[in-house]
């Protein structure tokens, strides 16, 4: 077969191709745009929602799938849901799908909820579906330890469980379980601590689940308290005997800081006297020194003769003698004295 005569068989072809193609890929796009299975779905589900709704929700840029699926959901349990609210919920960044599923439990267990309520819980945060499984099923909260002392000192380590369940009421803008654990620990101290001895704690350890419940510790919070219940108690240190040990090491150091102040204060003074007399010693010898001028002078003036100088000089030796002499007796005896 000639060249020129098969060019035109395999373009035909090839054109076919192209065309078959693209009639592929706008039918693709057209069923995305269109999402006519589940259009029929939604149909034969008893829930109405026209294939227009469905196409402008592609261009809200909603789901159509979540909102449908949401809203055959709701018809099957008998709960109306509104395809406004869906999409606007959707819009604000909600969680469609738990939301709805919240209202189903809430349905099933009679607990008063609606759309609104159950939209703005799961836009402030929470799980609105846990909410309510906790609601009918209450939950159980593990405090950490919880150490106070009691009045005699000793020191009592306490974990407690706290049996909650969920205040719907108070979901949106109340506390969350770290705020209840806080104020149960708060009540645990308070309770072990105005208890007299560690002992009395350790025999009623239910006293203390009394006090923490009548303080009314669930106000303001998104769980309402059913039951405190202490789990386990232990004994810790005995903190009364180590504040007073410290006291006193404190007392001690006070002490000697007192003590070292006054030893250094009696060394200045000493080292004071000590250089008073250095200096009225050297007063002494200046004046000492002077005395053989002064003698000289009167030498020279004639106010001294060499008689009286003699004699000035035996009155000196007279009384080094004598004071050579008085160092030299040996001290009387106690029966000397008596005799004496």
């Amino acid at each position: 077969m000639n060249l020129l005569n098969v060019l035109p068989l395999l373009m035909d072809d090839s054109s076919t191709i192209i065309i078959a193609v693209g009639i592929i890929i706008l039918l693709i796009i057209f069923l995305w745009m269109v999402p006519v299975g589940l259009w029929f779905t939604a149909l034969v589900s008893g829930v109405h929602v026209s294939l227009i709704q469905l196409v402008l929700m592609r261009w809200r840029k909603v789901s159509p799938n979540v909102i449908v699926n949401a809203m055959i959901m709701g018809a099957k349990a008998g709960i109306p849901i509104n395809r406004d609210e869906l999409e606007a919920h959707y819009l604000a960044g909600g969680h469609v799908k738990p939301v709805v599923n919240a209202l189903v439990s809430a349905g099933k267990a009679n607990i008063p909820l609606d759309f609104k309520a159950a939209a703005a819980i799961d836009l402030a945060g929470r799980n609105v579906l846990e909410a309510i499984q906790t609601s009918v099923n209450p939950k159980v909260i593990n405090t950490p330890p919880v150490a106070a002392v009691a009045k005699d000192g000793i020191q009592l380590i306490a974990k407690a469980r706290v049996t909650v369940r969920t205040n719907i009421r108070q979901l949106v803008g109340g506390a969350g379980e770290e705020t209840v654990i806080a104020r149960v620990g708060e009540g645990i101290v308070t309770a072990i601590g105005s208890a007299a001895t560690y002992k009395s704690v350790l025999e009623n350890p239910d006293s203390i689940s009394k006090v923490v419940l009548t303080k009314g510790l669930d106000s303001g919070t998104a769980f309402e308290i059913l039951s405190i219940d202490i789990a386990d108690i232990d004994v810790g240190k005995n903190i009364g005997a180590m504040l007073q040990m410290d006291q006193a090491n404190a007392d001690k150091n006070i002490a000697q800081a007192k003590a070292e102040e006054r030893r250094v204060m009696a060394i200045a003074q000493e080292q004071e006297m000590k250089a008073k007399a250095q200096e009225a010693r050297a007063k002494v010898i200046l004046a000492e020194a002077e005395v053989p001028l002064a003698l000289a002078d009167a030498f020279r003036n004639g106010n001294l003769g060499v008689m009286d100088y003699y004699k000035l000089e035996n009155i000196k030796a007279d009384t080094e003698m004598r004071g050579s002499i008085g160092k030299t007796v040996t001290p009387a005896t106690p029966q000397q004295k008596k005799n004496l």
